[in-house]
């Protein structure tokens, strides 16, 4: 046996082995790794979508929540203005019923001053009435009229 002969044997063997793995084996190799590339690659797209949909969600989020913060605030300050009006609306109600409750007395007072002096003028008049109906029945005497009259001085 040649070696040479061997030698290109061996290289026709060896390039029919190459041509056989170029034409059957590696397409299906390099379709198979460019898959799973395809596959990481959009799975890391995926994942930086999901990051920044994570984030656009998160500033959303805080958004959100200021806007609620300042509806509780605005929420609270309404309540505290109707809370305000409520005490001021009672205030007012208050003094409006006093002022009603103090005119009340004060014609009460004028009313009952009214009827002491009626009373008075009645009390008056009778004792006047006593006075002169003393001095009518006593004899016409100007020493005994000047006691019942300051008896009757005396007694108003």
């Amino acid at each position: 046996m040649n070696i040479n002969l061997t030698l290109i044997g061996q290289s026709i063997a060896f390039g029919i082995f190459v041509w056989f793995c170029l034409k059957f084996i590696w397409p299906p190799i390099i379709k198979a790794l460019e898959e799973r590339r395809t596959r990481i690659a959009d799975g890391l797209a995926a994942a930086d979508e999901g990051l920044r949909a994570k984030e656009k969600a998160e500033e959303e989020i805080e958004e959100r929540l200021k806007e609620v913060r300042e509806q509780a605030k605005d929420i609270i300050a309404n309540a505290k203005k109707q809370a305000e009006g409520v005490v001021e609306e009672a205030r007012n109600d208050a003094r409006a019923e006093g002022e009603r409750i103090l005119k009340s007395a004060r014609a009460e007072i004028d009313q009952q001053i009214h009827q002491a002096r009626e009373e008075l003028r009645k009390e008056v008049v009778r004792i006047a009435l006593s006075g002169a109906e003393q001095v009518l029945m006593r004899e016409v005497d100007s020493k005994a009229h000047s006691e019942t009259l300051e008896k009757l001085s005396a007694g108003l």
